[in-house]
């Protein structure tokens, strides 16, 4: 059956000596999307680039561009282009004849030649600055130059290798946006690879996690933060809490757990029996916190008593560090609300006696793993 990915990993494994970093990867990447490759260092997601690009090939498998075999593919034909970390721009060049360089080797000249250039600078707004050379430009001009010399060859595919890196916190979060916006111009697949769990979150259409070689989950933003399907995924993006409990009653998909010497009832997509030991994840904005005269006895006697380990005053937001009293820690972000009377007062102390509750229905349940 034919597929309409732009981009087709089949069963792709790759080692090096005898250390694998991919394992079976199968991925499909759709035409316009805006992909990112997400996870720690080493977990083979610059591999997949390198191997996308034709820099390395693949022990077994299969790599499909707009369903074309590349194994037999050199790089200059897969009509691919990379951004690579260190932007790699000739110094030597002015930034007209860095972004002209790949089109020259393709046999452009003259009046078509210009053109072209000078379209691509416009698109990252630098039309203003050809004359320059990469020492005049700060940073975040040299990023936007080496993405001007990929786009003006008009590949079907920009592999983006954490090109933000080297960018400091304000000029990379500026990056991010212009970036997705520039993607969303050119309409071409974008092929994102970062460490930085905020910068998938924000710029992607799709994250792949990965993990020792492992595609661990695939999923919108969304679905990746909200409904991770396993605990590294759920630790590697964003904070989470975790609280230990065991099944007592099954009534699929909801589930009586003991948690901490109280029952809750949850709800899971997992199959669980009685007597299975679960986690419980909750992200710190979805824990609530009670001071101690707040609701009344029957309602405090479902909650979790606690004490205030440290506050931190963020601004919008106010996170507790909070101490279970069975020595459980748990991490909570509090906002600032002026019409939710409830937690309009967040003027919490170190020491301070509390009970914890969270939003039921946003918390994931996931098996137990040793």
């Amino acid at each position: 059956m034919k597929s309409d990915a732009v981009i087709e990993l089949r069963n792709v494994s790759k080692a090096y000596e005898r250390h694998t970093v991919l394992r079976n990867i199968n991925l499909q990447v759709r035409a316009g999307e805006f992909l990112t490759l997400l996870g720690p260092s080493g977990c083979g997601k610059t591999t997949i680039l390198r191997l996308l690009a034709g820099f390395e090939q693949a022990d077994s498998g299969e790599i499909l561009i707009a369903g074309r075999d590349m194994r037999a593919l050199p790089p200059e034909q897969r009509h691919i282009n990379t951004v690579f970390q260190s932007y790699a721009l000739f110094p030597h060049l002015t930034v007209f004849e860095n972004v002209a360089f790949g089109p020259r080797l393709q046999g452009v000249r003259g009046a078509d030649l210009q053109e072209r250039v000078l379209e691509a600078l416009r698109m990252v707004k630098l039309e203003d600055y050809s004359a320059r050379r990469p020492g005049q430009l700060s940073g975040g001009q040299q990023q936007r130059v080496a993405i001007a010399r990929a786009v003006v060859n008009r590949p079907l595919v920009l592999l983006l290798d954490e090109p933000l890196s080297a960018l400091d916190y304000k000029l990379r979060k500026a990056m991010q946006i212009e970036l997705k916006q520039l993607q969303r111009r050119l309409g071409i697949t974008f092929i994102f690879v970062t460490h930085d769990q905020e910068e998938a979150l924000s710029m992607s259409d799709r994250v792949a996690v990965m993990n020792a070689g492992r595609i661990e989950q695939l999923g919108t933003p969304r679905q990746i933060y909200e409904t991770p399907e396993n605990l590294f995924v759920a630790r590697f993006v964003g904070e989470i809490n975790t609280l230990f409990g065991r099944v007592v009653a099954v009534d699929p998909p909801y589930y009586d757990i003991c948690v901490h010497e109280r029952i809750v009832r949850l709800k899971s997509k997992f199959i669980f029996a009685s007597g299975d030991r679960v986690n419980i994840l909750i992200r710190p904005e979805d824990l609530r916190i009670w001071r101690e005269h707040e609701g009344s006895d029957e309602e405090r006697a479902t909650l979790f008593p606690a004490a205030v380990e440290d506050v931190v005053y963020k601004g919008s937001t106010v996170d507790l560090i909070i101490r279970l009293d069975n020595g459980d820690r748990l991490s909570t972000t509090q906002f600032f609300n002026e019409d939710d009377q409830a937690i309009v007062n967040l003027d919490f102390q170190p020491g301070e006696r509390v009970f914890v509750d969270w939003v039921h229905d946003w918390e994931v349940i996931l098996p137990h793993e040793d």
